[in-house]
């Protein structure tokens, strides 16, 4: 079987109207038809139906729930029906989240504040870049998935390819390490750093799990890569010899350095832009407080390549026009992607109320 080939793995076969149901639907999608219904009791099969779907369909498929617990359930599920196929999970990563918020009259200011848990996020680099790999793909999501993601191109492109006797210089390595989100850190080894000994070069992959403890080690013969290895990160022991790796990004904001210099003028011109226009309106505090937030995310970006909040200059930094729709997950699957809405009379209303509040909000 292809790797690019839905295999189910399930001891029991469609039965009742399932088959039916499942044919059904395998035609009307094949004809093109874009919406269709699948309505079921409670414990009638509808998951294991959608697993034959996705099988016979055969294209990446994201299943929408309507909360990060159904969204877990559905993706336990659909990993024991496909053992040998990419099953994701991509959630909101905020463990907490405060929005800025300003009251003018009292010149009271809350900073945006939040809390991201670093193995959801984790989960979230997993899932994209399973999509930049793969066909054979499934991912179950929550309505985070109609959120700002940086644009998937970018994401791509930036990716480092190694191969096997490859001439590669170690410092250029190290510097494209660091430009896409990457620390170095030769003591606190652990996701998205990497660390430098000698001719060896040893980086944990964002899409690593502390738990799998998996880290990529690059050997170095001058300027030609000898060996790559999947290690051990506590104990050093070599698990597996490859031949080729790809280390994606850390941060999904990620933006070539030439095309951040350019939105950060773009965010310095509005800035001066808003501050002139409340200074005109004797409006001094506003203006200064706008003015010192700015210059300060503008320092980080400058600096660091990121900043809290990099999520509200994507437009800037990926260069779209003003009022245009935001990169978000959707644009990581391919155009011919299957999309699946459990529990739709719940799911849908939810995703209009998050997108109708989001926008309000900004």
């Amino acid at each position: 079987m292809s790797k690019d080939q839905f295999e189910l793995v399930s001891p029991f076969q469609p039965t009742g109207d399932q088959p039916e149901a499942i044919d059904a639907l395998v035609k009307s999608i094949e004809a093109g038809n874009r919406m269709q219904t699948l309505k079921g009791v409670t414990g009638s099969g509808k998951t294991f139906t959608m697993a034959n779907i996705i099988q016979r369909i055969n294209r990446p498929t994201l299943v929408l729930a309507h909360n990060k617990t159904l969204a877990a359930q559905l993706c336990s599920e659909f990993k024991e029906f496909f053992p040998k196929n990419a099953v994701e999970y991509f959630v909101s990563y905020y463990d907490y989240y405060q929005p800025e918020a300003y009251i003018a009259s009292t010149d009271t200011y809350i900073e945006k504040d939040s809390a991201i848990n670093e193995e959801i996020e984790k989960l979230r680099h997993s899932a994209t870049s399973s999509l930049s790999e793969r066909r054979d793909v499934i991912i179950v999501s929550s309505i985070s998935c109609i959120y700002t993601l940086g644009d998937p191109i970018d994401y791509r492109n930036m990716v480092i390819s190694l191969r096997q006797g490859m001439t590669k210089d170690r410092d250029e390595l190290i510097r494209k390490l660091v430009e896409i989100q990457y620390e170095r850190n030769d003591i606190n080894f652990v996701r998205n750093k990497f660390r430098v000994r000698g001719d060896v070069v040893e980086i944990f992959p964002a899409y690593s799990s502390e738990t799998a403890i998996k880290a990529i080690r690059v050997e170095y013969f001058g300027d030609e890569i000898d060996r790559i290895c999947e290690i051990n990160t506590v104990t050093g022991e070599v698990k597996n010899v490859v031949s080729h790796v790809a280390i994606y990004p850390a941060s999904h904001y990620i933006v070539p350095r030439e095309r951040l210099m350019a939105g950060i003028e773009e965010i310095r011109r509005e800035c001066d832009e808003r501050v002139e226009y409340f200074r005109a309106n004797n409006k001094l505090i506003e203006a200064q407080r706008i003015g010192q937030r700015t210059r300060y995310d503008i320092e980080m970006l400058q600096e660091i390549g990121f900043c809290s909040g990099i999520e509200n200059y994507s437009r800037v930094l990926s260069r779209r026009a003003p009022g245009s729709a935001p990169y978000t997950l959707i644009d990581y699957f391919p155009k011919d992607f299957l999309l699946i809405v459990d529990e739709s009379h719940v799911t849908l209303p939810q995703v209009r109320a998050m997108y109708h509040g989001d926008r309000a909000r900004k």
